[in-house]
């Protein structure tokens, strides 16, 4: 997969796009990608193509996500843009474009938008958007009106319906409701994936070696959105590919002096090496617990070795790969 930072002109084109946030890439989105996925039908005849050109599969998002910047205000993300292209290059997309989100780009209108960045700038042959994408000026422009423009130009917009479960539409929202209960079922279940964290192993305060329990200490992009503070069961896949049973705590380690900020912690089950300096992906498997203060290390310990127990419980029944 080719990632794009700003540059139009090195995009690989002629592309076929899918537009929007995409924060999560969660079911809904993934309902979005999916015709230019499966091809969607490109007129061969089309003179605006050029002959013999296949269209690049294309996502097509925005950074910083249009809240933070009408804010002001940082918008943690369900899936920074690092790891936003790893999920797409995990469903197949080819190409993702990603457009500087600014005074500039916020105020053009739907049609300069329409035909100067997606028809002319990625030359595209075919787009899809979800039922209630909005963009240009003030978010005035809506998904058929975005038909309407593109159709001027000989290109297809497929307006993908929303996508609901038993409780609703499913939505960026609603999954972080859910990981702020801790609620890593539901959480899946909307993503149609586990919840992961990834971060760069570096040196803590090796206070869990201290208590016979050595500890990874993540170093998380500051953007990414955690779950609700305390103790989950995990997956952990290592540099070279291996996943291990795990449990990671997510908090500000109140026993010991409460933290400002937050850290993650992952503890490998039946396992004993050196992390430092890898990357390391943590996939949420079950909440155990919240966070909590303990009267003395010695009960921390005690915790600690049921937490094991329970974690290494929920996980045997869940296959590593």
């Amino acid at each position: 997969m080719v990632w794009i930072t700003s540059a139009l002109d090195s995009v690989l084109s002629p592309t076929t796009i899918a537009l929007g946030n995409f924060d999560g890439v969660h079911r809904g989105h993934q309902r979005v990608i999916a015709p230019i996925l499966n091809g969607p039908a490109i007129d061969p005849s089309d003179s605006a193509a050029e002959p013999g050109s296949m269209p690049v599969s294309t996502v097509v998002s925005f950074s910083p996500h249009p809240k933070a910047f009408f804010s002001g205000r940082s918008h943690p993300l369900l899936t920074p843009m690092d790891e936003k292209a790893q999920v797409l290059d995990h469903l197949g997309i080819e190409q993702f474009v990603i457009l500087p989100f600014g005074r500039s780009l916020a105020d053009l209108t739907p049609e300069d938008f329409t035909v100067e960045i997606l028809i002319r700038g990625l030359q595209a042959r075919a787009i899809a958007v979800g039922a209630d994408f909005h963009f240009g000026r003030g978010r005035s422009g809506t998904a058929d009106r975005l038909r309407e423009i593109a159709a001027e130009f000989g290109v297809p917009v497929k307006i993908v319906s929303l996508m609901s479960d038993q409780e609703g539409r499913i939505s960026s929202s609603r999954i972080r409701a859910a990981l702020g209960d801790g609620d890593v079922h539901k959480t899946q279940a909307l993503l149609g994936r586990p919840y992961a964290i990834a971060g760069r192993v570096e040196a803590g305060q090796q206070l869990g070696r201290q208590l016979g329990f050595p500890t990874a200490n993540l170093t998380i992009p500051p953007e990414k959105l955690l779950p609700r503070l305390g103790v989950y069961a995990v997956r952990v896949t290592l540099a070279d590919g291996s996943v291990r049973p795990g449990v990671t705590n997510i908090g500000r380690r109140p026993t010991v002096g409460e933290q400002a900020a937050v850290t993650v912690e992952v503890h490998l089950l039946d396992w004993s090496g050196d992390l430092y300096g890898q990357w390391v992906t943590i996939e949420l498997v079950d909440f155990l617990r919240p966070e909590q203060r303990f009267a003395s290390l010695a009960d921390l310990k005690t915790q600690i070795e049921q937490d094991r127990q329970q974690a290494r419980d929920h996980l045997t029944a869940v296959p590593l790969s």
